[in-house]
């Protein structure tokens, strides 16, 4: 009885989760699910998801989205990152669950991952930025993460964690290396010093 009211609960957290996300951001389930199904990638990289033990940490739909600006560059709305950087996004995708689980992060939206070098040029992203070079995700908070530069400093070397926060409130994080910065891309604005 209790797994079937803790199931009931998680579907309709998720269900609420998604209706938020479709009012923020166009790139909900109903337009991945479009997008999908024309793609070849998306089925192997969530087979090897599940193999890694991490498919269950965000929604595809989510984890598979491009840059916010990927209307005005004239890309597609959801990318599979290449072959050779599925490690990556399965280091970042265990360093997002501890954070869940450790109740350094809430509930939380990811609105933008890998992305392509072109893309990422159109959207202003870093030359050297780890959502073309790695796998990074931006993140949209439901509530403030206070803890969130205290794990940095505690335990993000050893993840590797790159941590920033921009003006707009999202929150970068990977783990391609250990390194917080600001809006001025430098560590001289950080918010975690």
């Amino acid at each position: 009885m209790k797994r079937g009211a803790l199931l009931a609960g998680l579907l309709a957290l998720a269900a609420a989760s998604a209706a938020v996300a479709d009012e923020r951001d166009e790139r909900g389930p109903a337009l991945f699910q479009r997008w999908a199904g024309a793609q070849s990638g998306v089925s192997a990289f969530e087979g090897y998801l599940a193999q890694q033990g991490v498919q269950d940490v965000v929604p595809s739909w989510q984890l598979l989205r491009t840059a916010s600006d990927w209307r005005r560059c004239r890309a597609e709305p959801f990318a599979v990152p290449p072959r050779a950087q599925w490690p990556d996004a399965v280091r970042t995708l265990r360093l997002l669950r501890l954070l869940r689980e450790r109740a350094v992060l809430g509930q939380f939206e990811v609105v933008s991952a890998w992305r392509g070098e072109a893309l990422n040029r159109c959207a202003q992203g870093a030359p050297r930025s780890a959502h073309v070079h790695s796998f990074a995700v931006d993140l949209l908070l439901a509530s403030d993460a206070p803890g969130l530069c205290g794990f940095w400093k505690s335990e993000g070397q050893a993840w590797a964690m790159g941590l920033s926060r921009y003006p707009s409130g999202r929150i970068h994080i990977d783990t391609a290396g250990y390194r917080t910065w600001g809006a001025d891309h430098s560590q001289r604005s950080a918010s975690c010093r």
